[in-house]
């Protein structure tokens, strides 16, 4: 599919893992005319913001380091030296996500962060440009 051009993004990740998001998911959302929310790491925001500058981006990051180490231990999946690794990648994607992310959600609490990125695609939802087709007809209701 990646040879064929039909992914929106992909990347591999930390080395063993091959991710991607097929850009027919993104076709058949526009035609239904549904939010399309992927769940995706820095690399594939990267692409798809790159191809889709449109696109808004949420950042969800950990309260701290010590709780996302903790958070990588208690899977119980990875080495020392990976888990290192993947707190060190962490750090410089935490630091450089300002310049490519719309908005950021502190984890802390799960149902609050939900929350949180609800409101945002809410929000988005509501917003002058999107509805501008509505506005037009309420306007239109009023004559003249």
């Amino acid at each position: 599919m990646a040879a064929r051009g039909e992914f929106l993004e992909y990347a591999r990740v930390f080395g063993k893992h091959s991710y991607g998001t097929p850009k027919k998911w993104l076709d058949e959302s526009r035609a239904r005319d549904l939010d399309l929310v992927l769940e995706i790491d820095v690399q594939g925001a990267a692409q798809v913001k790159q191809k889709l500058p449109e696109a808004v981006a949420i950042f969800i990051l950990p309260p701290s380091r010590e709780e996302l180490e903790r958070r990588l231990r208690s899977r119980g999946q990875d080495p020392d030296e990976e888990i290192a690794r993947r707190l060190a990648q962490a750090r410089e994607e935490i630091a450089a996500s300002e310049a490519m992310y719309d908005f950021c959600v502190v984890n802390d609490d799960v149902e609050r962060a939900g929350r949180e990125a609800q409101a945002i695609v809410l929000a988005l939802r509501c917003g002058s440009a999107r509805r501008r087709g509505r506005v037009n007809q309420v306007l239109a209701s009023f004559g003249g």
